[in-house]
């Protein structure tokens, strides 16, 4: 379609797809440090939305992350490459008043054109350049949409994630930069993987990663579309995946941001009404969960959306 490629491509084995992709002079302001502290409310903006760049913060309010898609490994596309064509003026204005509203400016790489590792791209030259890009364009961090649903199933991935990841860790510093991943919750299930899948990058690297947006959707019609699937018990087919069993498999639950589709149009499945996903949200949050909420996508969700799911939970 013109204005929406959803991801509906599927592995070879695991039937997989991930976050949508849509669509298609270095600044001198001084950089916000971060404590990368939970709860994060993440959207994430690749259409237009009737504007160049960014929405502004009051269009946004109620988020505290919005991530420009994407940076691929061939450079800047979509709300990334328009983020470049702004003036340095038009960028510092806008992060001054991202900043005065308590939102993070980032850019999220790969996306579901994009196979890296399939690919032969080279991990360590690849954060490099991206890094680079973050801190030319001053942003605040980068969010890691890896989709290289192949390079996963033949257990290639969790390597070089590993190697990305700890790069650009290096050159983007704990508390000052974000570093977010943004896995699909069926690479969580322990034994499904031959070599651990994001439970071994979580291993390997889960220090230097500040939270997981994980996508619970587009996984199956059934999977993760109430509160107990997607909170407490997965299906038999991604086993062990729902919120609380991947804080089981050890990592951190602050760490576990449920990701939805904002509505029709935007996923395949798994989409959830904003009144029902606060629900669920309210369930996690009495039960110690603190993480916050991601969204695909900007403008089909805005304030109103986020809104209604912070609810009681995070008024």
């Amino acid at each position: 379609m013109v204005f929406l490629r959803l991801t509906y491509a599927v592995a070879a084995v695991a039937g997989l797809a991930g976050l949508s992709s849509v669509f298609a002079a270095p600044s001198t302001a001084t950089h916000r440090r971060d404590d990368g502290g939970a709860p994060h409310f993440v959207a994430y903006g690749d259409k237009s939305g009737g504007q160049t760049g960014p929405p502004t913060p009051d269009k946004i309010q109620g988020f505290n992350v919005f991530a420009l898609a994407f940076l691929l490994t061939s450079g800047p596309a979509d709300k990334a490459q328009e983020w470049t064509q702004m003036s340095d003026g038009d960028r510092a204005n806008i992060k001054k008043q991202y900043n005065d509203a308590g939102i993070k400016l980032i850019v999220s790489a790969f996306g579901s054109t994009d196979a890296p590792t399939t690919q032969n791209t080279d991990p360590v030259a690849t954060a490099n350049k991206m890094a680079g890009f973050v801190k030319q364009y001053n942003l605040d961090g980068i969010d890691v949409d890896y989709e290289d649903f192949d390079a996963m199933q033949a257990g290639k991935a969790e390597d070089w994630l590993s190697t990305f990841t700890s790069t650009l860790r290096d050159q983007l510093p704990k508390g000052q930069y974000i570093i977010t991943h943004a896995p699909v919750a069926p690479w969580f299930s322990p034994g499904k993987y031959p070599n651990g899948a994001y439970l071994k990058v979580n291993q390997n690297v889960g220090d230097a990663i500040d939270w997981y947006n994980i996508q619970f959707y587009n996984q199956g019609q059934s999977e993760y579309a109430d509160c107990n699937g997607l909170l407490n018990q997965s299906s038999d087919q991604w086993p062990k995946t729902s919120v609380f069993e991947i804080a089981g498999s050890g990592v951190p639950m602050n760490k576990l941001v449920i990701g939805k589709p904002a509505g029709n149009g935007e996923a395949n499945n798994g989409i959830m009404a904003p009144g029902d996903l606060a629900n669920c949200v309210q369930q996690a949050k009495s039960k110690g969960w603190n993480a916050g909420v991601m969204v695909w996508q900007y403008p089909t969700a805005g304030s109103d959306w986020i809104k209604t799911v912070r609810g009681g939970a995070f008024p």
